[in-house]
């Protein structure tokens, strides 16, 4: 599986993206700059965290305007995977690829920390190499990471078995403690009606190496690389 991973000003997380890419399909992504719109070639698209554009209006919403992200929604229209990861989640609510909005973490402050989530199915190709129910630690470091969505999207999600993690205790517990940014229902990520848009808040590929203290999130990727 070939992938790129795209590129907005003032993203900072396309490094880490890109070894974590690279340790499970053994090849380099392609980089695409954002005012690029042919990905023919690429079978996965990557929007990174960081902070696009600054952060101005909202988290997202200029990069949701870019040149690349009509191609990126012809993509995920054709069957192609899309990845986003923190920012690249706040883009994908943006551009209407994925349900809700990420508001003001809950404390009004930035987080900066691990998390626990928990897979809440196996079956599709961002979590086969997960067991359902498993739990796995992530990085989260946001300002904006309060996943909110109307009750009726919520019990859609909820129905259609769209979420894909939600924050629970290192034991798998739902608990007001673990959802330090007060995400609706503890949701930390989701899928589109296809299964082959997903974005989630935390940063699995920030562990995918034993000197970056753990593999807890490398199952994300193998699984993503192996569909």
């Amino acid at each position: 599986m070939k992938a790129g991973i795209v590129l907005f000003p003032g993203i900072n997380r396309e490094r880490d993206m890109v070894i974590a890419l690279e340790r499970a399909a053994g090849q380099p992504p392609r980089m695409v700059w954002h005012t690029e719109t042919d990905l023919s070639g690429l079978d996965v698209l990557v929007l990174p965290g960081g902070f696009s554009y600054g952060d101005y209006l909202r988290c997202g919403a200029m990069a949701a305007q870019s040149p690349v992200m009509g191609a990126v929604r012809e993509h995920a229209a054709r069957g192609g995977y899309v990845l986003g990861v923190c920012n690249g989640f706040q883009i994908l609510t943006e551009a209407g690829l994925l349900p809700g909005a990420l508001l003001r973490n809950a404390g009004l402050r930035f987080i900066s920390a691990d998390c626990h989530l928990r897979v809440e199915r196996a079956d599709t190709a961002f979590t086969s190499h997960f067991q359902r129910g498993s739990v796995f630690r992530a990085p989260m470091a946001h300002g904006d990471g309060n996943y909110f969505a109307d009750s009726e999207t919520l019990d859609r999600l909820e129905g259609e078995n769209l979420v894909a993690f939600r924050y629970v205790s290192p034991k798998g517990e739902v608990t007001p403690e673990a959802n330090r940014n007060g995400s609706a229902r503890s949701i930390a990520g989701v899928y589109s009606p296809n299964l082959r848009v997903l974005g989630l808040m935390p940063h699995p590929e920030d562990l995918v190496d034993p000197l970056m203290g753990g593999e807890d999130g490398r199952p994300l990727f193998t699984s993503l690389m192996a569909a």
